[in-house]
This record gives structure tokens, C-alpha cells and sequence, in this order.
């Protein structure tokens, strides 16, 4: 099993789960199967697993309900947090005596808080609800922060702060990946933690939306772990 048309059926094989690959590639090797043809019964078999877990309605809400609109919230809200650094933090003291801050601090530690909270739980619902199609979700979020950093135009902010929110969102899409949901208790005290933060937003004349579509991944996990509860009651 050599040549280009069998290293391309390796390639395309990488995609399938270790034993299946195994098995595959070992019933190509004892039937005697032409690569080309062995190709497209692999590519076949990749496209069907792939498409299995869009069945269930979870990859969808991590994509499209989570991943895509809440990127470019988090990425306007980043936005507002540098500006309010650049407001608060007199950066030519900074740099010659120490840290100068002004009366803003109190907001950009408030923001700062905010922007944390909300893109570390979007990145565990996503990572929780979407484990065998992150790709997907993690290319939607990309896609917009691409389309950002190439049209920003404010001259006295670096292009990258619309990228302030990605490390926390990382972090949790890790944890989601790795915990599924985390334990009631933690996961109110989070829900609630948020939901103050957000407290001040509401007496603003801005939209309202983003600020309940930022949230209610807080209290996604709230209802996850409470689901959960009987569950491990039972087992016990």
C-alpha cells in the first residue's frame, strides 16, 4: 500500500477515530482494494461521521446560537475595555514613575471582570456542547475576528485589542472540553457573579441584547449541573 494514491487515503483516514482507521486500512490491505477507489469509500465513511453529531441540536446552538454572535459581541465589548484602559491609566507617568490611575479604574476593573465572566462561559458551553465539531465552532468564531482585525481603523488602539476576550474564551472551551459541566454549586455562584456584573448595563441606553446573549451561557450551566444532580443521586 504505497504511492500517492495511498498516501492520500492515509491522510483522509486521520480523521477517523484510531480503531476505525485500523480496521479500515486492514480490510483495504486484505481485500486487495485499489487505492482510488479505496479513496472515496474513505472519504465517504470521514463525511458520514462528521455529519453524525449534527443530528443532535447541541452543535448547532454551539456554531451558530453561541460561537458566531457572541464573537462579535465580545469583540465590540474588547473593544470598550481598551478604550477605557486607554481613559483610566495616564500611559507617560506609566512609564517613567510607576502607575498613575485615574477615577475610571473602578469601570476598566468592572469591565475587565465582565469581559472575563462572559467569554470564559461561552468557551465552556461551546467546548461542552460541541466536542466533535469544535472545528466548526472554532472557525466560526475566527472568521469575524479575521474580518475585524483586517477593517479596524482606530488609530490611537492596536487592531489586536478586539482580540482581548479570546484567551479567557480559549481557557474555557478547554475546560469545557475537558468537564462537560461543572458542579451546581460553583456553577450558580458563577451564574449569579455574572448576572451582577451586568447589573450596570441595564440602566444604559445601549442595545440590551448582547448583554442577555453574553449571559445566558452563565445559566446554561446552571440548568446543565442541575440536570445533572439526579442523575449522580441515583447512582449513588
Amino acid at each position: 500500500m504505497t504511492g500517492i494514491g495511498w498516501s492520500l487515503v492515509d491522510a483522509v483516514s486521520q480523521f477517523l477515530a484510531f480503531d476505525e482507521r485500523e480496521a479500515v486500512l486492514g480490510d483495504f490491505a486484505e481485500t486487495g482494494e485499489g487505492p482510488w477507489h479505496g479513496l472515496l469509500d474513505v472519504a465517504g465513511l470521514v463525511i458520514r461521521r462528521q455529519l453524525t453529531p449534527w443530528r443532535d441540536w447541541r452543535p448547532w446552538l454551539a456554531a451558530f446560537g453561541l460561537a458566531l454572535p457572541c464573537s462579535l459581541f465580545l469583540m465590540g465589548f474588547s473593544v470598550t475595555v481598551s478604550r477605557t484602559y486607554q481613559q483610566s491609566i495616564d500611559t507617560a507617568i506609566f512609564r517613567t514613575t510607576g502607575l498613575s490611575l485615574t477615577p475610571g479604574l473602578a469601570l476598566l476593573l468592572w469591565q475587565a471582570l465582565l469581559l472575563v465572566g462572559w467569554s470564559w462561559t461561552g468557551g465552556f458551553v461551546v467546548g461542552s456542547l460541541s466536542r466533535r465539531t469544535i472545528w466548526v465552532s472554532a472557525t466560526l468564531c475566527c472568521i469575524p475576528c479575521l474580518f475585524c482585525l483586517s477593517r479596524f481603523n482606530i488609530e490611537s488602539l492596536s487592531r489586536f485589542c478586539v482580540l482581548l476576550f479570546l484567551a479567557p474564551a480559549l481557557w474555557g472551551a478547554r475546560q469545557g472540553l475537558r468537564w462537560s459541566q461543572i458542579k451546581l454549586r460553583p456553577a450558580l455562584l458563577l451564574a449569579v457573579a455574572v448576572t451582577a456584573l451586568t447589573i450596570p448595563t441595564w440602566s444604559s441606553r445601549g442595545p440590551w441584547l448582547p448583554n442577555w446573549a453574553l449571559s445566558w451561557p452563565a445559566w446554561y450551566l446552571v440548568l446543565a449541573a442541575r440536570g445533572a444532580s439526579p442523575a449522580r443521586a441515583q447512582e449513588q
